[in-house]
């Protein structure tokens, strides 16, 4: 039997209980599961940039979805960050849990290829201005040998940014768009985004199904949506957005106990078991 893949992101500004993560990918890897681990990391970025005194900035697009202005010294920052802190720390807890995993950026062995934006539209005190030298992309392929040889030899891969631009330098990608593209390129069964809210919220309450292309939410929320929708249009049978500060907070999203389940505009239109 093929084993099933599941690709699942957490963030990066806290919210996530790392112990009950990792204990639920032994559990789920014990019982034959394939894990691809995707995190992120701007709340040890942003506490790393203070102490090394590296001014952060957000770009907000005409359309309201939020990125990071990545500089050459916010690059490097977010290198240190994610590949020195986050996922030391991450390999550490899944080898307590006896998870043999290993540790990736998209730079290690050409992972994740990007194409640097060359020109992104920014709206600053109410005008739109256009910055031409941000160190960030969009992913353009993943390197898929590389996880499912990882994968067949009993290793969890956990992957960051940076990624590898055509002309071979690093750019900032998006943790959830990574996300996204290594679960359409692995042809993965489910996706998962863990965040620090329970899922999708409306009025407060979290919403159990929601349809694309969504309800005009932007921010860190609405980057997960398109990154979602990017999926399912690229075969994931199956995408959740849950809260990851519980225990077994994969099992649950994937049982649909739990967070919220994207849907496309065609499966709304049909029963949902």
């Amino acid at each position: 039997m093929v084993p099933m893949t599941v690709v699942v992101k957490i963030g990066g500004r806290g919210g996530i209980d790392v112990p009950s993560l990792c204990a639920d990918i032994a559990g789920l890897t014990a019982r034959g599961t394939h894990v691809v681990l995707v995190h992120g990391g701007s709340g040890a970025m942003e506490e790393l940039a203070e102490r090394l005194g590296v001014g952060l900035r957000d770009l907000v697009a005409p359309d309201g979805v939020v990125t990071r202005r990545t500089d050459e010294a916010t690059l490097d920052t977010l290198t240190l960050a994610l590949a020195g802190r986050v996922k030391p720390a991450l390999l550490t807890e899944l080898a307590r849990h006896g998870v043999r995993a290993i540790g990736l950026t998209g730079i290690d062995g050409g992972l994740l290829r990007a194409r640097r934006r060359k020109a992104i539209r920014s709206v600053e005190d109410g005008r739109t201005v256009v910055v031409r030298d941000d160190h960030s992309g969009r992913i353009e392929s993943v390197d898929t040998s590389l996880l499912r040889g990882l994968l067949g030899l009993g290793l969890a891969p956990v992957v960051s940014p940076p990624a590898l631009t055509e002309d071979g330098n690093p750019v900032n990608v998006n943790a959830d768009r990574v996300a996204g593209a290594v679960a359409v390129a692995m042809g993965a069964d489910r996706l998962v985004f863990l965040t620090d809210v329970p899922g999708v919220l409306a009025d407060g309450a979290v919403v159990r199904e929601l349809r694309l292309p969504g309800t005009g939410i932007t921010g860190g929320m609405g980057i997960k949506l398109v990154a979602a929708g990017q999926a399912l249009a690229g075969g994931v049978s199956r995408v959740y957005i849950a809260g990851g500060g519980g225990k077994k907070p994969i099992s649950l999203a994937l049982a649909g106990k739990t967070g919220t389940r994207v849907l496309t505009e065609e499966e709304a239109g049909c029963a949902v078991e």
